[in-house]
């Protein structure tokens, strides 16, 4: 396929793209939209091709932009320069980015998830703030995690929101989905220590003794976890609170915990 362009608002290919800010319509195309060249490029590099390239005129100068309009017509993706207004729609902002990028989701098996593949894996139980989950991601990332696991109902990590906030992470961390059953007995066979966050643990996060690889449970933003999740790991712990607040939102406490667990000898 080669380049061309659209001008159109009510163009089809302006509103499918649209539409993908629906989780509907994401579960349905197994698509999602990332937004910004650098977070295209991070697509790119780790051999994730636009199914479709959307730019404006200024950005088809770019020196990046060569870059991913070649992995996208070399994966025989549609290249696309539209309007400023055609971006705003398509983002759903006033200020947009210059270019946005419709990759194919890419979930792995829970058995893809090798124990021996990295310090510390990340389990997120029944998360619901796609802030947050795209920030564990970013964070997952940054510390060479080898994985994140949903367990339960959880958020879409490939909404517009949790992407825009792994910060182009989303294509680099596998993610997996799995049912508390399905995570129960995975987990069983976890080599190393499987760590949760309890109010009540007296062990501190510092202090604890993890062995390695770590499997680090979190539960979700009101409830933390569950009695039935709360049974599963070798070892809860808790993260002390020196000052008048009780409690640390979950990315940042889950954020303590991956480094915590990263920076064993």
């Amino acid at each position: 396929m080669s380049s061309r362009t659209i001008t159109s608002l009510s163009n089809d290919t302006v509103k499918r793209v649209r539409a993908l800010h629906m989780r509907k319509e994401r579960d349905e195309t197994g698509l999602f939209v990332a937004e910004g060249l650098k977070t295209v490029i991070e697509g790119v590099d780790t051999g994730h091709a636009p199914k479709i390239l959307m730019h404006g005129p200024d950005a088809a100068s770019h020196p990046m932009m060569q870059k991913a309009v070649a992995a996208t017509l070399a994966a025989r993706g549609e290249v696309i320069e539209v309007t400023h207004d055609i971006l705003a729609k398509v983002s759903r902002r006033e200020n947009p980015q210059a270019v946005v990028g419709v990759f194919p989701q890419a979930f792995v098996g829970l058995t893809d998830v090798a124990p021996g593949a990295a310090q510390c894996v990340v389990a997120l139980h029944r998360v619901r703030d796609p802030g947050n989950l795209g920030t564990i991601v970013r964070t997952a990332d940054a510390a060479g995690c080898g994985a994140v696991v949903l367990v339960g109902e959880c958020c879409d990590p490939y909404s517009v929101e949790a992407v825009r906030a792994t910060m182009g992470s989303i294509f680099a961390v596998p993610l997996a989905k799995a049912t508390e059953e399905e995570f129960a007995a995975w987990r069983a066979g976890w080599v190393g220590s499987v760590v949760g966050t309890l109010l009540t643990a007296t062990a501190s996060h510092a202090e604890a003794e993890y062995r390695k690889p770590v499997l680090v449970l979190m539960g979700n933003e009101q409830q933390g976890l569950t009695p039935e999740m709360a049974a599963l790991p070798d070892l809860n712990v808790k993260i002390p609170m020196r000052g008048r607040a009780d409690s640390l939102n979950l990315s940042v406490a889950t954020g303590v915990m991956i480094y915590a667990a990263t920076s064993l000898p």
